[in-house]
């Protein structure tokens, strides 16, 4: 039975109110014949406007679709079908009733106490009752089309707590003097999404600016770098592309197992969703990889969107290889706007990784300054990404706690025996309260931790608390703006100010609801209430630590250490170590660039300079994704019960790729696009290529480039066609064995062109 609209008029939303009085005398005539239904109409257009859905593929009414369309709506809200029937309806004679049904999955249980079935009588003039249930199905207008079969509209409501599922639909019909009734099922299962515009949906979202941000963008921005140097990189989430919503329901149901009675609890969807984006369970879609090598897969910052994870993932059934912290959250959100729920992606620049939910991150020091790892499986990454949903929280029996939650795919840490987090209510670890449902005490860690670093003296020796760091943790938390390509900073949102009162009460609050030992343990060693660093009193040398943030990759840097004696009368001798390292985003170190000793001599009131140069040779290596450092500096000065410990995370730029069009961007036009890029390198780039992304429905491109000639120019041009008007944004990022993770992006206007024709080529160069 076809699902599309063909032969008779499709009606205007505005007809859904047709006059009752008409209807009534339209449908008591008497019939000639038995009433048969000849085809059900989707009235895709009305619907996908109404529910905006027009955009998802599955609602696609071209003829170049291999499969045919399918409904896809939003639960709380009427959507319209229409029935060709062989005539008019009588009331008197004719009985209609509808049921819709969950599409089960193996083994899955549907029934109507479960609230995966639902009967409804199809409502007219004379039996609009109201009804306790929040379904209904309501007879809108009746007439004659063209072809002498007769239209029914039938508005059918959902319930704004239905499963999130496909669903099924079968229409009774009864005539009198007609032994048995005839069934009629829609050919395909429409698709019910969670509903931000509903206002009974857990969901709902008041304002009109986040829910087209939050739910119906299909492009949005992921901020990486460190607290020093950031940038963002786009990512598109292509919610609306072939196989994603089908996709994001079969993760639920099949690999999730959550059941089609909870698809419709989106506390429960989110928790689902976070574990099976990975595939440190044994079932999820992303595998992690950290070590720096992908050969037999794809490395993390060569992805630029969720669309070709997912889509190999529902072909292969096995997991993707690799994906790191923005590629879990990348996915996760592509995952929560195809399935209505409204969801932003968050950078924590400087964040904690608590293992042993302590709320402290321990850093031990060796006599010579240098990290001892073993000590301590904390860790703290220049950044890390996760995902907040919008939604209410009534099984935590209060509102309180209703709005932005924390979900997190990335594998952390076990969360009821399973990598997941979330979902964690924001206010709550803005209070400290870190014993909230779900993962309050690890998040609440990433944003607020005290950094803590001891020097270890040897067995049979107290270790000696060197310095305590309780405002680096957690800063310039960050998630795109509403509307425009920028930076919206919600730290405020996660804590308090930094050594305010009320950030040092949150914080005894936190470590006193705390479990472990360790939070006992650092409660008697340092007095909470003094949430200062420790003060040496006479201090009279300090350090000053310069690094040069413009420097681009392929350039030589320095380290300069600045050691002033503000004694006017006494010289001092200050001894130490600079080191250097490689290190993953992670904080995990890679590899000691270099370890440089001195002692110098400061007169009083005077300055002493240690410059360690670093050369291009020294730091670099093929494939490395991100040129990232910890520069830690230690110092002893003699006579002096003072000991000088920093770190700091240090990154080089990377080249921005330049996109420019030419011409007019017009619907379904071809539109030219010329990208380029200089290679900072020392060094020729061989054997690279470009990934292009468009938002809309538009296959990624790869161009490939054999070879750009080192701090030489690059150059491409590739003809795009873009499927939506208006707002429309591009993304191009360059990969290559010797540089990587280098993107451009630009945003533009699309207009409709005045002759539409069919040009089904999507994306392309030359």
């Amino acid at each position: 039975m076809d699902s599309n609209s063909s032969g008779a008029h499709t009606l205007p939303f505005a007809f859904w109110q047709h006059d009752q009085n008409d209807l009534e005398n339209e449908i008591d005539h008497e019939p000639s014949a038995e009433l048969t239904i000849e085809r059900i109409d989707t009235c895709l257009v009305e619907n996908g406007l109404n529910h905006r859905t027009e955009k998802f593929e599955l609602m696609s009414t071209s003829n170049a679709k291999a499969k045919p369309s399918q409904l896809v709506v939003r639960r709380g809200e009427e959507f319209l079908v229409k029935l060709i029937c062989s005539r008019p309806v009588n009331l008197k004679t004719d009985a209609i009733s509808l049921v819709l049904a969950v599409d089960p999955i193996a083994s899955e249980w549907i029934s109507h106490g479960h609230g995966t079935v639902v009967y409804l009588i199809l409502q007219t003039g004379d039996n609009n009752e109201e009804e306790d249930s929040d379904w209904s199905a309501k007879l809108r207008s009746m007439q004659v089309n063209e072809d002498g079969l007769t239209e029914l509209l039938v508005a059918i409501r959902t319930s704004p707590n239905a499963s999130v599922s496909r669903w099924t639909l079968t229409i009774n019909v009864k005539s009198e003097g007609v032994e048995e009734s005839n069934s009629y099922q829609l050919d395909q299962p429409f698709y019910l999404l969670f509903n931000a515009w509903c206002e009974e949906d857990p969901v709902y979202l008041e304002d009109e600016d986040q829910r087209r941000e939050y739910v119906l963008e299909d492009m949005t921005m992921i901020w990486k770098g460190n607290e020093r140097s950031f940038y963002p990189r786009k990512w598109k989430l292509g919610q609306y592309e072939e196989n994603i919503l089908d996709c994001a329901l079969w993760l639920l149901g099949d690999v999730a197992r959550l059941s089609a009675t909870y698809r419709g609890n989106p506390v429960k969807v989110c928790r689902a969703l976070s574990g099976v984006v990975n595939s440190n369970d044994n079932y999820g879609v992303v595998t992690g990889n950290w070590s720096g090598s992908y050969g037999d897969g794809t490395a993390p910052t060569a992805w630029t969107g969720s669309v070709k994870i997912l889509q190999e993932y529902y072909r292969t059934e096995s997991p993707v290889r690799y994906g790191q912290c923005w590629v879990f959250a990348g996915v996760l959100a592509t995952l929560c706007r195809a399935l209505g729920l409204p969801c932003r992606i968050v950078t924590n620049f400087s964040s904690a990784h608590d293992t042993e939910a302590s709320l402290t991150v321990d850093v031990y020091l060796d006599e010579e300054g240098i990290v001892m790892r073993n000590f301590s499986r904390d860790s703290i990454w220049n950044y890390h990404v996760w995902n907040e949903v919008w939604l209410k929280r009534p099984d935590l029996g209060t509102a309180a706690y209703d709005g932005w939650q924390v979900i997190d795919g990335t594998p952390q840490e076990f969360s009821d025996g399973t990598y997941k987090l979330g979902p964690a209510p924001v206010v709550a670890v803005r209070k400290g309260l870190v014993n909230v449902l779900y993962d309050c005490d690890f998040v609440f860690a990433e944003v607020n931790a005290d950094k803590v670093f001891w020097r270890y003296r040897g067995p049979g020796r107290a270790l000696k608390l060197i310095q305590k760091d309780t405002a680096g943790i957690g800063q310039f938390i960050s998630t795109k703006a509403i509307g425009v390509d920028e930076r919206e900073d919600i730290t405020a949102s996660y804590k308090c100010g930094e050594q305010s009162s009320e950030a040092k009460l949150t914080m005894l609050r936190a470590l006193k609801l705390g479990q472990s030992c360790l939070t006992k343990h650092y409660l008697k060693q340092v007095k909470i209430e003094d949430r200062s660093s420790i003060k040496h009193e006479g201090r009279d040398v300090e350090f000053e630590l310069e690094l040069n943030d413009r420097a681009l990759v392929g350039e030589a840097f320095n380290i300069v250490l600045r050691v002033r004696n503000v004694s006017p009368d006494e010289p001092h001798t200050v001894s130490g170590r600079i080191h250097l390292n490689h290190i993953l985003y992670t904080g995990k170190n890679i590899k000691t660039i270099t370890s440089h000793p001195f002692t110098v001599e400061v007169e009083p009131s005077g300055e002493e300079v240690i410059e360690v140069p670093v050369a291009f040779d020294d730091y670099y290596e093929p494939g490395m994704d991100e040129a990232i450092f910890k520069v830690t500096s230690f110092a002893t000065i003699e006579g002096a019960d003072y000991e000088y410990f920093s770190q700091e995370d240090y990154s080089l730029r990377k080249p921005d790729v330049q996109l420019e069009l030419s011409g007019t961007p017009l619907l379904r036009s071809s539109l030219k696009v010329k990208a380029t890029f200089y290679n900072p390198l020392p060094i020729p780039i061989t054997a690279g290529s470009f990934q292009i992304e468009c938002s809309g429905l538009c296959k990624s491109l790869t161009i490939p480039i054999e070879f750009v000639d080192a701090r030489d120019k690059c150059e491409v041009t590739f003809l795009i066609r873009p499927s939506f008007k208006g707002s429309t944004q591009l993304s191009a990022k360059f990969q290559s064995n010797e540089l990587s993770d280098i993107e451009g992006s630009l945003n533009f206007e699309v207009e409709e062109r005045e002759e539409n024709n069919t040009l089904h080529e999507v994306l392309f160069f030359s």
